[in-house]
């Protein structure tokens, strides 16, 4: 997804093959993460950085009223329409806002997903702090992202990290996210190490799970 917004011809490219890049990942298994992710986002849901909307189909009814926001205007039209084609679209809210600085008041979602974003905000520290701020206490992250690997592929990772951040509208896919959430003020509760299926090797490695925000 995009969390760095972006404009011109680099954009609209972008936007326009984002759904047909991932593609082959998403047949191949990514789908299904997403379908197990998704399932437990309960009540009021913030999505950021919601891009096309590629999430869209694997909410279910526990998810009472979502809010999507995406800042860059291209990914911005092809969520709109997404949305507005989905049977759900009774219940979704869209709209353009940055991650390190959400337009919400505390403690009101229940639920907050953040799927391939926090390697694009231009500082996940700070998202994540808005994430605990807008979540009830108790309230839930649950993430699926792009991680920093291990021996020669986070090696790979850190000489590519530039270049591809160029191409790939700020996606930086060297990022210790792992550690930026433990060091959080949110409580990680599940951490699952795996690989995106059908990606190049600095693009594979990747984490899935559930943090909170603790009561007390």
């Amino acid at each position: 997804m995009s969390e760095t917004p972006t404009s011109g011809f680099r954009s609209r490219l972008f936007a326009a093959l984002y759904d047909r890049v991932l593609a082959p990942s998403e047949e191949a298994g990514l789908a299904e993460r997403r379908r197990e992710l998704l399932a437990q986002a309960n009540g009021r849901v913030l999505e950021l950085g919601a891009g096309t909307g590629i999430n869209v189909p694997y909410y279910t009814d526990a998810a009472e009223s979502i809010v999507m926001t995406e800042p860059d205007s291209n990914m911005l039209k092809r969520l709109r329409r997404k949305i507005a084609a989905s049977p759900q679209a009774r219940f979704i809210e869209v709209g353009s806002a940055d991650a390190g600085n959400l337009p919400f008041p505390d403690a009101s979602f229940d639920t907050v997903v953040s799927t391939l974003v926090l390697c694009t905000v231009p500082d996940p520290e700070r998202t994540l702090e808005e994430v605990h701020r807008v979540l009830k206490p108790g309230g839930r992250l649950l993430f699926m992202e792009h991680v920093l690997g291990k021996g020669s592929t986070a090696r790979r990772q850190h000489l590519v990290a530039r270049p591809w951040a160029a191409v790939a509208c700020g996606c930086r896919c060297d990022r210790p996210t792992h550690d930026t959430i433990s060091a959080s003020p949110l409580e990680l509760q599940e951490l699952e190490h795996g690989r995106m299926p059908k990606a190049t090797k600095f693009l594979s490695p990747l984490i899935q799970g559930r943090a909170i925000r603790p009561k007390a």
